[in-house]
């Protein structure tokens, strides 16, 4: 009894398929060894699916949206790769919910649009592209940096702050690559926000800025940089029971930090003082509010001596 078998071309092209969510495209298929002809009867027995230019889904129509990411770069050309809102999808940064359309980054001067893809022609170097899942994308830095100008300063603080909790960059990482994107329509806002969580201040300037302040605040000269409770604290008023903490980088901060700070803030609780914390931005750049906030504290201490 005769048996068929598989063409060797079918087991490649499943393996292929597997390995780029479903999808296939026209190159990879001659090179499998199928004709053009072949290429033509297959989808005409609805084994293959069109989904994008010279790009089809084996098997069935039906892609998940990794499938359709994948199907829109390589209908893109070579070059291309997943960038913007895609991007931050695909890093778990900011999910998307239904259908949207995918948006692919090519370089200048090269490719053609695609229905149903927002093509960007941008300038990206090797630093910029990486792959997740198998599907090329940009990196997360540059997926940021590419929403900055798109998205308001809050929605992209939240996802600086996701993409540091997944690991993916952190803060002081991100500020410091955007010196390597000279006149990148995102580097403007993004650097902006960013200043304000990475600045720091030496100690002497620190003190020579915040000093000021107190005074104008009404408090007396506090104790700089002195071991209080067992710990190191920038400045401290035994009268007043208050001890001022200072943070520049508000942003990354580890569990293990956050977690020191804790009992920093718990130990002086527990021995009757009264824990504050600025950041250094708002020492530099924000003393109303610190002159403020430092006025009502100590009169709140002062009625309770």
């Amino acid at each position: 009894m005769a048996t068929t078998t598989a063409h060797p071309s079918s087991k490649l092209l499943w393996r292929l398929s597997n390995h780029q969510h479903g999808v296939v495209t026209r190159p990879q298929l001659l090179a499998a060894g199928l004709s053009p002809a072949a290429i033509k009867h297959r989808v005409a027995i609805a084994r293959l699916h069109p989904v994008g230019r010279g790009v089809y889904a084996v098997g069935r129509p039906q892609l998940s949206r990794e499938g359709r990411w994948m199907a829109a770069a390589l209908s893109c050309g070579d070059e291309a790769v997943l960038s913007h809102a895609s991007a931050t999808a695909l890093w778990g940064i900011r999910p998307q919910h239904g259908v949207h359309p995918a948006h692919v980054s090519i370089p200048r001067g090269g490719g053609r649009r695609r229905p149903g893809v927002r093509v960007h022609r941008v300038k990206l170097t090797a630093e910029d592209v990486t792959k997740r899942d198998g599907i090329p994308v940009v990196t997360p830095a540059r997926a940021l940096l590419d929403q900055a100008a798109a998205v308001s300063p809050r929605r992209l603080e939240r996802d600086i702050n996701v993409a540091d909790s997944l690991g993916l960059v952190n803060p002081e990482r991100l500020r410091a690559a955007l010196d390597g994107y000279a006149r990148q329509p995102g580097v403007a806002p993004l650097r902006e926000l960013l200043d304000r969580h990475t600045f720091t201040l030496t100690d002497s300037d620190l003190e020579q800025m915040f000093l000021p302040v107190t005074r104008r605040a009404g408090l007396p000269e506090p104790f700089t940089r002195r071991r209080v409770n067992g710990f190191r604290v920038d400045f401290f008023w035994p009268s007043l029971g208050l001890v001022v903490e200072t943070d520049g980088l508000r942003y990354h901060r580890t569990p293990a930090q956050q977690a020191r700070d804790l009992v920093r803030e718990q130990t002086h609780k527990a021995a009757g003082l009264e824990p504050l914390r600025f950041t250094h931005w708002q020492v530099a750049y924000d003393r109303p509010w610190v002159q403020r906030t430092l006025r009502r504290v100590a009169a709140r201490l002062a009625n309770v001596a």
